[in-house]
């Protein structure tokens, strides 16, 4: 089996995205939770301003790969966070999934030392999430017509 590609990656607050860099992040991002998943929900929700912004490319020059946003704590919830964890349609083949959280985690724990992690995972995900160390945390609820759970990761957590 080849060894998987590492993906380049940039991490960029808010304020120092470019215009374009920006119009991308959005375009990964209707193009995976709005039309892809066929769910109409306000995407601009006010939290990208106050987060860092995860971007793998395969190469420099090449199209986002991979992407997440690192939410700050107090933002959606008390703990730190990870969302709008996304693979583009094009490079899912590759399985980058797995690379994007375990970097996610990484600069969490390096940004916020000693601070657990909590998600809100969609469902169908949930195997995924618990194999990086998640464990699901409360009830199942219904976010814009699909099912999601909130999931919490610690620092002693391991991913297997």
């Amino acid at each position: 089996m080849t060894p998987q590609k590492e993906l380049l990656w940039t991490l960029v607050p808010f304020h120092e995205l470019s215009a374009s860099e920006l119009y991308e992040i959005l375009q990964c991002r209707s193009e995976v939770f709005v039309v892809e998943q066929n769910c109409v929900y306000q995407d601009l929700d006010n939290k990208d301003p106050h987060c860092l912004h995860l971007i793998g490319r395969e190469k420099a020059d090449s199209p986002i790969a991979a992407y997440t946003r690192i939410v700050p704590p107090g933002i959606s919830f008390t703990e730190p966070s990870i969302g709008r964890v996304l693979t583009s349609f094009s490079a899912r083949r590759n399985s980058y999934g797995k690379q994007l959280m375990l970097k996610s985690i990484d600069i969490v724990k390096e940004h916020y030392p000693n601070l657990g992690i909590r998600i809100g995972a969609q469902t169908y995900l949930d195997r995924f999430y618990q194999s990086l160390g998640f464990i699901p945390d409360g009830e199942k609820y219904d976010e814009d017509g699909i099912e999601h759970v909130e999931m919490y990761y610690t620092n002693t957590s391991i991913p297997s």
